[in-house]
């Protein structure tokens, strides 16, 4: 098992996807985590910064329309625009403040930052490890979750 100094990745994962149950209304398939040791690469995708006791990010990565979609799912219409944009921010923080509730009851406090959009050709390095956790909802599309520990 991958751990960072004191946590289990499996405790994260378990967290984040319990918060995805609690968040997202729609069925989905989680898959394997995998490790990744070189920069990552995305078009769209919301950062946020972990404080306390753990250091680091999360990346929730997806083309547009999945986010998009998702939110048609959550609220009954298609966003786009700027609504696309605030939703993707808000849908990770919704995300990541639940992941924070539930590792709180392993013995692990941590915050998070507010949310980083991120549009366009971009590329994230510097970390330590990172791993990923991708779920797919169906008929809507894959969202990849990247644990970036410092």
């Amino acid at each position: 098992m991958i751990a960072t100094e004191s946590v289990p990745f499996t405790t994260l994962f378990d967290g984040v996807l319990a918060s995805i149950n609690n968040v997202v209304p729609l069925p989905y398939v989680s898959q394997d985590p995998r490790l990744h040791e070189d920069q990552l690469k995305l078009q769209f995708g919301v950062l946020i910064g972990f404080t306390g006791g753990l250091k680091g990010k999360i990346l929730f990565k997806a083309d547009k329309d999945v986010f998009s979609r998702l939110g048609e799912a959550m609220f009954g219409m298609p966003l786009e625009g700027d609504m696309l944009v605030s939703f993707a921010g808000e849908l990770g923080n919704m995300i990541a403040g639940g992941l924070c509730t539930n590792v709180f009851g392993q013995g692990l406090t941590i915050d998070i930052t507010s949310p980083t959009i991120m549009e366009g050709e971009s590329k994230i390095s510097g970390f330590k490890k990172a791993m990923e956790l991708s779920v797919t909802f169906q008929e809507k599309g894959d969202l990849f979750m990247y644990f970036l520990l410092d």
